[in-house]
C-alpha cells in the first residue's frame, strides 16, 4: 500500500467481503411486501396473553397488518393454547400442514414487542428455520420501525459463521419476506439494519482472521479494500519509517519485536454538512504473545482477537460513510504485533510517546495502552476533535469485574457517557459505567519516567483507564474509554451473537454517531 493520503471508494458490496480468506454463508435477502407471493412457510408472531389470572403464562397471536390465508389465525390461536406457549421473545413452535398452504406454520414469540425482543426473535428464527429456503413473516398491524430494525438485525446477524474451509453444513435459508401493509414506510429502516449487520460482519471477519494472515499491513490493506470508491472518505497509512520520523514511540516499541512492522491507519469521513468532529481510536494488536512478559498458552491462543477495538471503529466509520451520517469521523487504528525476539521491548524500558510523555514499561503484556497513548496524544495535538472515544480489548480485569458480556465504560463527561450507554442499550450491546478513582492516580508515578504503564496496585481496568486519561490533554472532559475485552468474544451462540468474534461496538457506535449533533 502506498504511504500517505488516499481517496477511497464504495463500501458494503459482496466484493469487500471477498477480500477475506474465510468462506461464510450467504447473506439473507430480505424483501418488504404487501401481498405474499410464496407461502412455503408462514411465521405468525405471538405474545403473552393479557390476563389478570395469577400465574397465567399463555400466549395469543398478534393481529397482522395483512390478511393471511383463511384459517391460519384461528389455527394459530388454538396451537398457542395447545402447545402451552408463553409468547416470550424467541420462543418457536412449528406446525406441519401437509397438502395445505402454507405447508408449515411457525409461531414466533415476540415478548413485549420492543426492539430488543424482536431482535431476539429474529435471531432465533434464523437459526431455527435454517433448513428452510424461504419464509414469510406476517408482521403486526402496529409494528414500529424499531421493531422492524430489531427483527432485521437479528435475522442477519445470527447465522454468521467464520470458516476457512468449504466443509460443514450451510443454512438453506436465503430469502425472507416481511409482510407489511405499507412496505415503503420501512425501506430506510431495513437498509440501515442491513448496513449495520454488514459492518458488524466486517468487524467479526477482521477479528476472526488468524494472525498467520492478519499482520498489521494485511489489516491496513483490508481497510483500503473495504473503503474503495466511497466519496468523502480518505485514508492514510503510516509505516515504520513515518512512525519513527513523527515520534510514535509506543507503537514502534510494541511492534519492534515482530518481523511484520507496525502501522497506523488514519481513516477520515468528512461530509460537507458535518458540524461535529469525533475521533475514534481502536486498539489494533494483531497478535499478542505478551512479549518478554510472555503469556501462558491458554491465555495466548485467542490473541488474534486483540485488535477487536480497531476492527470495531474502522467498521463503524465505514458504516457511517455508507449511511452518509452528518458527522465528521477520524478513526485511528494503531496496529502492531507484540512478539518475542531480540528486538522486543523489555519490562523496565522507558518509551517516549508521541508528544514527548514517557512511560516506564513494567509489563510488556500491558502493550495495548502504549499504542493507544500514542494515538490519543496525536489526536489531541493534531486533530483537535470535539469528542474523543477509544475502544480496546485492554484488560482481563474487565471480565473479572463485569463478566463475559459487558464492557467497562469510563468518562468524566456525564452527558457523553449517558449518550453512549443509551446507544449501546438500544443496539443490544451491554456496557456499564465504571469509576475513575482519583486516589489510584498516585500508582502511575514512576521514579525515572512520567508514568508507570502498568502499576501492580489498584484495580486493573480502572488503572488502565487512568493511564490513558493522562494522554487526553484538554480533551479530558470530552473523552470516553471502553474496555471491551470480555464482550469482544463469545464462547457460544446467544441471540444475535454468534460464537467467536462478536463485532462488539459497531452497533453501539453507529447508533451513537447517528445522534451526534
Amino acid at each position: 500500500m502506498a504511504q500517505g493520503l488516499q481517496r477511497c471508494g464504495q463500501v458494503g458490496s459482496p466484493a469487500v467481503r471477498d477480500t477475506f480468506l474465510e468462506v461464510r454463508f450467504r447473506v439473507l435477502a430480505i424483501r418488504l411486501i404487501a401481498e405474499p407471493d410464496r407461502l412455503d412457510v408462514l411465521v405468525l408472531p405471538v405474545r403473552p396473553a393479557a390476563s389478570t389470572a395469577e400465574g397465567d403464562t399463555s400466549a395469543e397471536p398478534v393481529p397482522g397488518a395483512v390478511a393471511t390465508p383463511d384459517g391460519t389465525a384461528d389455527e394459530a390461536a388454538a396451537l398457542a393454547s395447545a402447545a402451552r406457549l408463553t409468547g416470550r421473545a424467541g420462543e418457536i413452535h412449528t406446525q406441519l400442514r401437509p397438502g395445505r398452504t402454507p405447508g408449515r406454520l411457525l409461531l414466533l414469540g415476540i415478548g413485549d414487542g420492543d426492539e430488543a425482543a424482536w431482535r431476539t426473535a429474529g435471531a432465533t428464527l434464523a437459526r431455527s428455520a435454517s433448513a428452510e429456503t424461504h419464509i414469510t413473516i406476517a408482521l403486526p398491524a402496529e409494528v414500529t420501525t424499531a421493531a422492524v430494525r430489531g427483527l432485521t438485525e437479528g435475522l442477519l446477524l445470527a447465522p454468521y459463521r467464520f470458516r476457512l474451509t468449504e466443509a460443514g453444513d450451510r443454512p438453506a435459508l436465503t430469502d425472507v419476506d416481511l409482510l407489511l401493509a405499507d412496505p415503503s414506510a420501512y425501506e430506510d429502516t431495513v437498509a440501515t439494519a442491513r448496513t449495520t449487520a454488514a459492518m458488524t460482519h466486517l468487524a467479526r471477519d477482521l477479528t476472526n482472521t488468524p494472525s498467520s494472515v492478519k499482520t498489521p499491513q494485511w489489516f491496513a490493506d483490508q481497510v483500503a479494500a473495504a473503503a474503495a470508491d466511497l466519496p468523502d472518505l480518505r485514508l492514510r497509512v503510516r509505516g515504520p519509517a513515518e512512525l519513527t520520523t513523527e515520534g510514535f514511540g509506543g507503537i514502534l516499541a510494541v511492534g519492534g519485536g515482530s518481523a511484520s512492522g507496525p502501522r497506523l491507519v488514519e481513516l477520515d469521513w468528512h461530509p460537507a454538512n458535518a458540524r461535529t468532529h469525533v475521533v475514534l481510536i481502536g486498539k489494533g494488536i494483531t497478535f499478542d504473545t505478551g512479549g518478554i512478559s510472555i503469556k501462558p498458552v491458554a491465555a495466548m491462543k485467542l490473541m488474534r482477537k486483540d485488535m477487536a477495538g480497531a476492527a470495531a471503529v474502522v467498521a463503524a466509520t465505514l458504516g457511517a460513510a455508507a449511511l452518509r451520517l452528518p458527522v465528521r469521523i477520524t478513526t485511528l487504528a494503531p496496529l502492531a504485533e507484540n512478539m518475542v525476539s531480540g528486538s522486543a521491548f523489555r519490562p523496565g524500558d522507558v518509551i517516549r510517546h508521541y508528544g514527548g510523555t514517557t512511560s516506564e514499561t513494567t509489563n510488556s503484556d500491558a502493550e495495548g495502552r502504549l499504542v493507544l497513548a500514542d494515538a490519543l496524544a496525536y489526536a489531541v495535538q493534531q486533530l483537535k476533535p470535539d469528542l474523543l472515544l477509544d475502544l480496546a480489548t485492554l484488560t482481563g480485569a474487565n471480565s473479572v469485574a463485569l463478566g463475559k458480556r459487558t464492557a467497562a465504560l469510563y468518562s468524566e463527561n456525564d452527558e457523553l457517557a449517558a449518550g453512549v450507554l443509551a446507544a449501546a442499550e438500544a443496539a443490544g450491546e451491554s456496557a456499564w459505567r465504571m469509576p475513575l478513582h482519583t486516589d489510584y492516580v498516585e500508582y502511575l508515578g514512576s521514579e525515572i519516567a512520567d508514568l508507570y504503564s502498568a502499576p501492580a496496585q489498584g484495580a486493573g481496568s480502572v488503572l488502565a483507564a487512568l493511564y490513558l486519561r493522562e494522554f487526553t490533554g484538554d480533551l479530558r472532559d470530552r473523552w470516553l474509554h471502553v474496555d471491551m475485552s470480555a464482550p469482544s468474544w463469545a464462547d457460544g451462540d446467544q441471540a444475535e451473537v454468534s460464537r467467536g468474534a462478536t463485532g462488539w461496538g459497531v452497533r453501539s457506535l453507529l447508533r451513537w454517531l447517528a445522534d451526534v449533533d
